[in-house]
């Protein structure tokens, strides 16, 4: 069934994004979002998107207004994207630390794990695959954080990853898992992900972090969403901990906690 939106219904999913996400979907995403959603309208036998709207915020189909938010919010993500930053932060990671002493990063838009997992070799090549580390991977989007969970990506996701790190880290499929690679057992197990929406009021403390990754996010935000989601995040890095954005995205204007060290990565004093 082909399906046609018309700008107030446009306008009401809009808004119901923002106000859960703080994503802002401007009439270039139209196309976008009636793709994404048409299935699921066609699948539910429903005719309209009105229809659809109002199955979603009438309090009581929550899973289908998650995975709906799943649909809308899942961006391009892969192993080693934007490698300057993990050249830095391979940099910044010391190769021992003291007694007791763990180190702590977290990929806050973690979305399918991948960027969480880049991060995970890198300390792995630093401090040991059995070394005092540990990662934090958050997103908003379920589907996501379960495929996060498993480790398991097409090949073709691989090509980025350092033929040194994907011989020494990642298992490749056989069989039925044919054409995958896993993450090894030793590195997933420094890394945990949670559901988490960075955009709420009062969002709870995830603890304390050298570094915080929140990178190709805050280009989908207005300013004063990036404001809430910055002040957010920065109360869980530690003093002298760095914060990293995407290389489309900077802090100018959103916060003076955070002190610029080189474009797109900045730390708190």
């Amino acid at each position: 069934m082909n399906y046609t939106i018309n700008d107030a219904e446009f306008k009401r999913f809009s808004s119901l994004l923002y106000d859960i996400a703080g994503i802002v979907l401007t009439d270039a995403k139209k196309v976008l979002l009636t793709g994404r959603l048409a299935k699921r309208l066609n699948a539910l036998g429903m005719s309209s998107y009105t229809q659809y709207y109002k199955y979603v915020t009438d309090g009581t189909h929550d899973d289908e207004l998650n995975f709906m938010i799943d649909l809308l919010t899942t961006n391009e993500t892969y192993f080693f994207r934007e490698p300057q930053h993990f050249d830095f932060l391979k940099q910044l990671v010391p190769t021992q630390l003291r007694q007791g002493q763990t180190y702590r990063v977290w990929s806050a838009a973690a979305s399918n794990g991948a960027e969480a997992y880049t991060i995970a070799m890198i300390l792995a090549e630093r401090l040991g695959v059995d070394g005092p580390w540990e990662i934090l991977g958050t997103d908003i989007s379920n589907s996501m954080l379960e495929q996060a969970r498993s480790g398991l990506y097409r090949i073709a996701e691989a090509e980025k990853i350092p033929l040194e790190y994907l011989k020494k880290y990642c298992l490749k499929g056989k069989g039925p898992q044919e054409g995958s690679l896993l993450v090894q057992r030793r590195l997933r197990q420094h890394v945990r992900f949670e559901q988490l929406n960075l955009n709420v009021a009062n969002m709870r403390r995830m603890g304390e972090f050298d570094v915080i990754f929140l990178r190709n996010v805050l280009i989908y935000f207005d300013i004063p969403t990036k404001q809430r989601v910055v002040a957010n995040l920065i109360p869980n890095l530690k003093r002298g901990g760095y914060f990293v954005v995407g290389h489309a995205e900077s802090l100018n204007g959103i916060t003076d906690v955070l002190q610029t060290v080189e474009p797109t990565i900045y730390r708190r004093a």
